[in-house]
């Protein structure tokens, strides 16, 4: 029964931790009424469509880089 997770299921496993994270500390932020919670709410709602894109562009160029990695290593 013990799965080995690939690196993407990490990376979005980490990635949603953070906005967890970022939920809590905002929630907590408003609650609170601090000066800044309007500042965080609006970094919050940029970070819930950001992370998720800067993830995927993330892994996308990491896979063309070992892709080219790979084709120059079997041209020698």
């Amino acid at each position: 029964m013990n799965k080995k997770r690939t690196p993407k299921q990490i990376a979005a496993l980490i990635c949603v931790v953070i906005l967890v994270c970022m939920y809590i500390v905002t929630l907590i932020v408003a609650c609170l009424d601090f000066s800044g919670s309007g500042k965080l709410f609006a970094a919050c709602l940029l970070a819930t469509i950001g992370l998720p894109i800067l993830l995927w562009i993330y892994m996308w160029l990491y896979s063309r880089v070992k892709e080219n990695s790979n084709n120059k290593s079997a041209d020698e």
